[in-house]
């Protein structure tokens, strides 16, 4: 599969929506890449790990968030489950399960519920090694600094501001992965 086929369905070469999010995603990838090749336990194959770290913010368009040009109509808390959505749609289950399961270091159950977002109430935590991977590289990078790989400390700030499981499982994964 050629995720750039998808994403060129639902976005405008040459956008500054489009730059955004191949940018974003593709410094995931490269992230996610590079960490399962020196990991000796992750024997994944490269290919998929590139395709799903590209395609993990395809649903980004359907949200409101003018900073990173996204003029929808849903809140950007969305945008994992509507890309589970859309990838489903376009035959792609698989990939389908990295874009919800990759906001924040994923949601419980318990924490949607808990939190009124606007998600199905259901898991969406990441469970396989891959969705885990692309989750934990993802919080590396914005979509409004593109520049720049975020430091550990910086991540840990952030998801310190949320769930204490949020955080957990970052450096839960921050000893596994490095």
């Amino acid at each position: 599969m050629n995720p750039y086929r998808l994403i060129d369905k639902y976005y405008t070469p040459g956008s500054k929506l489009y730059h955004i999010l191949v940018t974003h995603s593709e410094s995931v990838s490269k992230k996610a890449i590079a960490l399962s090749e020196n990991h000796a336990l992750l024997k994944v194959d490269h290919d998929f790990i590139r395709e799903c770290a590209l395609l993990h913010d395809i649903g980004i368009f359907m949200t409101n968030a003018p900073g990173i040009e996204c003029h929808g109509e849903h809140q950007y808390i969305e945008h994992g489950y509507l890309g589970g959505q859309l990838l489903r749609a376009e035959g792609y289950p698989l990939h389908a399960r990295i874009c919800e399961r990759h906001t924040g270091c994923g949601l419980s159950k318990e924490d949607i519920v808990n939190g009124n977002l606007p998600l199905p109430h259901r898991d969406m935590r990441p469970q396989t090694l891959v969705e885990q991977l692309i989750c934990f590289s993802d919080k590396f990078y914005s979509k409004t600094d593109l520049n720049r790989e975020l430091s550990v400390e910086h991540i840990q700030k952030k998801l310190s501001k949320f769930n204490p499981e949020q955080l957990e499982r970052f450096n839960a994964w921050l000893d596994f992965f490095k």
